[in-house]
């Protein structure tokens, strides 16, 4: 009896000793940073709906997590096989089986971020997609072709142009251009306020409207404290019947007809097109690129003051004018002067380096 009862003990103490190994074998794998692939990187998706076991299998045969004892041991220890999130997942180091876990079970899926700044047209907007890598500019100007989007507050719209929202995007890999435009239209509504709305509305104003003025004044001033004046000069023009004579409104019409080289001639302010507001009076047919919030506010709330007339300061600020005379002095002294000045600086230190001097044409008081 007593000799069965040491035996006892002992195979007691051997599974004991055994089963602490084991469990300090499974502790160190689940642990234990881990790296299988060769790459300095690795993707991998989780589609909605997958299972935790297959999700097991797919970390495992990605060389994410070394075996399935670990992935389930890690699962049963943090508790979180309920929270794993779907979405592609990118690891660049080794991790353990439980950092791992939670880094899909607190959803930190992979994407890849855009910024689009205020002020660009479709086609810079696409230029702008490929050169970051997304995919093809043709893709976007596609997708962007589409007016269905924004049909219900919109229906003379012919494409997205001012709708597509200036802002910065996360986008997984593989994004179709047809979603992140789907997501620039839903920023614009989001941004497009019932507020905003019912100022469009007290003004008589049409969305398209809003969005053509707010265009005009993202592209005229990057001056916050600007842009209800620059408001006021084109609302105050439309009242009388006065042209709006935009410069940007040309540079638009130009590079819808593929003549555009940075530079505006004066051939060029008698260009036939409806976006040429020196030829056509009235806010141009549709917006000439997308509008920031601050622009979309100026558009139905602009600044009660009596200007007509505004000429850049060459600092990015501008001189506003309420009469013909005042603008004229304000050009004399911001443009023509500004400019013989520049020129004779420019021609004095070419003279004290003994080179000579080079007449650069293009610049339109």
């Amino acid at each position: 009896m007593r000799k069965a009862l040491i035996t006892v003990v002992i195979t007691m103490i051997a599974l004991g000793v055994v089963a602490g190994v084991v469990g300090f074998r499974v502790w160190d794998r689940m642990h234990a940073p881990y790296k299988g692939y060769a790459g300095t990187e690795q993707f991998v998706d989780i589609p909605p709906g997958t299972s935790s076991s297959a999700i097991g299998r797919r970390l495992v045969d990605a060389g994410v997590i070394e075996n399935d004892l670990a992935f389930r041991a890690a699962l049963r220890w943090t508790a979180r096989g309920q929270s794993l999130k779907a979405g592609e997942y990118r690891f660049d180091r080794p991790l353990s089986a439980v950092e791992v876990i939670g880094t899909i079970a607190r959803g930190e899926a992979f994407a890849r971020r855009i910024t689009f700044p205020e002020g660009l047209t479709i086609l810079e907007m696409a230029r702008l997609y490929e050169s970051r890598g997304f995919g093809p500019a043709g893709d976007f100007t596609q997708a962007a072709a589409d007016p269905s989007l924004v049909m219900d507050i919109d229906p003379a719209a012919t494409d997205l142009e001012g709708y597509l929202f200036p802002d910065t995007y996360a986008l997984p890999r593989r994004t179709p251009a047809s979603r992140l435009i789907a997501q620039m239209v839903g920023r614009f509504r989001a941004t497009y306020t019932d507020d905003l709305r019912a100022h469009a509305e007290e003004r008589e104003m049409t969305t398209r409207e809003v969005v053509a003025l707010a265009s005009l004044i993202e592209k005229e001033t990057a001056a916050p404290d600007e842009r209800p004046l620059v408001s006021a000069v084109y609302t105050n023009r439309l009242k009388i019947g006065m042209g709006l004579q935009a410069d940007p409104t040309v540079v638009y019409a130009l590079q819808k007809s593929g003549k555009y080289d940075g530079n505006i001639r004066r051939e060029d302010l008698s260009l036939d097109s409806p976006y040429n507001t020196y030829k056509y009076r009235g806010l141009p047919p549709g917006p000439i690129a997308s509008p920031g919030k601050a622009s979309l506010e100026a558009a139905v709330s602009p600044a009660d003051v009596p200007y007509l007339y505004f000429v850049s300061r060459n600092d990015g600020t501008h001189a506003f004018a309420a009469t013909l005379s005042e603008h004229n002095a304000n050009v004399r002294k911001f443009q023509v002067q500004y400019f013989r000045d520049q020129r004779a600086r420019r021609e004095a230190g070419e003279r004290g380096q003994g080179k000579g001097g080079r007449t650069v044409s293009g610049d339109r008081p």
